[in-house]
């Protein structure tokens, strides 16, 4: 299935989540905000929150520096 991704187009495996989306990309959870589809959706809640065909994802990282 296609998403897109921080405005990219994206191929996914089906019945994926936004856990698991993350883990494919190697990212470390602690410090990312996800956004799907125009709603910034809680860490608790990435296992439950299904991608589904067209879906938008905006990830989000913090980095500290000074």
């Amino acid at each position: 299935m296609i998403i897109t991704i921080n405005g990219k187009p994206e191929e996914i495996k089906l019945q994926s989540n936004l856990a698991e989306l993350i883990s494919s990309k190697g990212l470390c959870a602690n410090n990312l905000v996800i956004e799907h589809n125009a709603i910034i959706v809680p860490k608790q809640k990435w296992p439950k929150t299904a991608l589904k065909e067209n879906d938008v994802v905006e990830i989000v990282s913090f980095v500290g520096g000074g």
